[in-house]
C-alpha cells in the first residue's frame, strides 16, 4: 500500500497542482487510513472493500472529530480510490455504495471595521517603536496586516510574493494563488506606501528577493505571517486570536458591506466558484440584520 500512496501523492504533486498544505494533510490522513488497514491484517490494496471503509468510518466517529475534519478525512481516502480506479490498479471502488456526510456551513470569523481600524491603529510603526525602539519589525508587520487587509491575499500568497511581483507605480500586485493560477490584485494606497517604507528598511533589494524576511533574512514562511498577526493582536489587546485568514475575511466582508461587486470580490480573492465566494454573502446579511434590530424601533420585543 505504501507504493501505492507514493504515486498517489506524487500526482497530486504534480500533476493536480495541490498546495503543501493540502498534500500534507492527504498524506497525514492517509497515513492513517493505512495504519488502520493494517491494523486489520488487509495485506493487499484489492482486499479493502465497502465494508473495510465503513469500519474505518466508524472508527473515525468514535474520535468525535469536527464533522468537517471527519469529511476531510474520508474524502482524502476516497480521492486515492479513485486515483486507484483511474490507473486499472484496482477493479471496484469500495466507496461506491457509501454516503458521504454533509460539510457543516461554517460563516468565517472576520473583524469589524472598527475592531480592524483599532488592530491597524495600535500597531503603527511609530506606536510600536515608541514602547520598543529595538523592534525591527515594526515597518514590515505593519506593511504584511495592510497588503492583507488591502487585497485579500493568503498567507501562503503574502509568503511567496518577491520585491518584484509588486508594481508600486500602478498599485497591483501578481500573485501565484491555488492551483498555480497567476491574477492580478489591486493594492490601495495606504497598503503600498506601507510597503514602501518597509522597502527603505532594506538593503540592496532585488526583483527576485523575497517581499518579506524573517530575522534570518530567509523568506518569512506563511507560519511566521500567521504568527506575526498573533503578536499584533496581542499588541491591540484582543481578546481573542487573530489569524491571516481572520483577516482576508475581512477585506471580502467589508468590500461586500460597502457595495463592491460579489464577481470583482471572487476575482480578487482567487475563488474558482463564485459559490465559495457567496459565503460572505451571508455575513454582509448577518450585517444588515444587526443594523435593522438596532435601529428599528419595533425590530423586537
Amino acid at each position: 500500500m505504501e507504493e501505492f500512496l507514493n504515486k498517489f501523492l506524487f500526482y497530486l504533486t504534480s500533476h493536480a497542482n495541490f498546495s503543501k498544505h493540502t498534500i500534507k494533510a492527504y498524506r497525514y490522513d492517509l497515513e492513517e487510513f493505512k495504519k488502520f488497514i493494517e491494523g486489520k491484517s488487509i495485506k493487499k490494496i484489492n482486499e479493502i472493500d465497502r465494508f473495510s471503509i465503513r469500519a474505518y468510518i466508524v472508527f473515525l466517529s468514535e474520535k468525535k472529530l469536527k464533522k468537517n475534519t471527519l469529511i476531510r478525512k474520508i474524502s482524502a481516502v476516497r480521492s486515492f480510490f479513485k486515483f486507484l480506479i483511474s490507473k486499472n490498479i484496482i477493479e471496484d471502488n469500495p466507496f461506491a455504495l457509501i454516503n458521504m456526510p454533509k460539510k457543516e456551513k461554517n460563516l468565517p470569523r472576520f473583524l469589524t471595521e472598527e475592531e480592524m481600524f483599532k488592530l491597524l491603529d495600535l500597531n503603527v510603526p511609530i506606536e510600536v517603536l515608541s514602547k520598543n525602539l529595538n523592534y525591527k519589525f515594526a515597518f514590515r508587520d505593519y506593511a504584511i496586516v495592510m497588503l492583507i487587509y488591502s487585497s485579500g491575499l493568503r498567507r501562503s500568497e503574502v509568503s511567496n510574493l518577491n520585491i518584484g511581483d509588486i508594481d508600486i507605480y500602478s498599485g497591483f500586485v501578481r500573485v501565484v494563488g491555488k492551483g498555480m493560477k497567476e491574477r492580478t490584485v489591486p493594492v490601495g494606497d495606504n497598503a503600498m506606501e506601507a510597503i514602501k517604507k518597509y522597502l527603505e528598511t532594506r538593503k540592496d533589494r532585488q526583483a527576485y528577493d523575497p517581499l518579506f524576511l524573517d530575522n534570518k533574512h530567509k523568506r518569512l514562511t506563511d507560519a511566521g505571517i500567521a504568527y506575526v498577526l498573533k503578536k499584533m493582536a496581542k499588541r491591540a489587546r484582543f481578546a481573542r486570536e487573530i489569524n491571516p485568514h481572520a483577516i482576508r475575511h475581512s477585506f471580502a466582508t467589508h468590500m461586500l458591506n460597502n457595495g463592491c461587486d460579489i464577481r470583482a470580490i471572487q476575482e480578487m480573492l482567487g475563488h474558482k466558484n463564485l459559490a465559495t465566494t457567496q459565503i460572505y454573502t451571508h455575513l454582509s446579511i448577518e450585517h444588515l440584520k444587526e443594523i435593522y434590530d438596532k435601529f428599528h424601533p419595533r425590530s423586537k420585543k
